[in-house]
């Protein structure tokens, strides 16, 4: 079989929801707020401003998905793609599924034309992550990531 990717859509609602919350316990042991992500995921979906949602699936099945988020660049006028939330079924993990997804991503992004580069933030004690977006031709970059919680 082979693994077609594919937009998001409001039935994947679901799928959408268990991969963020995945995402979040795999790659940084958090435990998200289901109501939250589903309601954050379902923005998403009804918004394409928000985001652009890439589902992985063979047969049906949904083996994995992530989303991008969209940063205007005035130095280069042009986009940056950030990745979000990416994941994969641990069954699934190691035979293609990313594979297929990046490239996907990568596609969309040269067919916009207007993208500069694709990005994406991983926790730096995430192995897994590290050694996919590495094993992908992804560089890490020099900057350092700062944040303030608003509230």
């Amino acid at each position: 079989m082979s693994i077609l990717v594919r937009a998001g859509r409001a039935s994947d609602l679901d799928s959408l929801v268990r991969s963020t919350l995945g995402n979040a316990f795999d790659s940084e042991g958090i435990r998200l707020d289901e109501a939250v992500v589903r309601r954050g995921v379902k923005a998403v979906l009804d918004d394409p401003r928000k985001g652009r949602l890439f589902v992985a699936e063979e047969d049906g099945k949904v083996l994995g998905s992530t989303y991008v988020t969209f940063e205007w660049s005035d130095w280069h006028e042009a986009w940056y793609w950030w990745i979000q939330s990416a994941f994969v079924v641990p069954e699934r993990r190691g035979t293609g599924v990313w594979t297929a997804l990046y490239k996907a991503i990568q596609a969309a992004a040269k067919r916009e034309g207007n993208v500069r580069s694709i990005r994406l933030y991983v926790e730096s004690n995430n192995e897994l992550g590290l050694r996919a977006y590495r094993g992908h031709g992804m560089k890490e970059t020099p900057y350092k990531v700062f944040e303030q919680v608003v509230g």
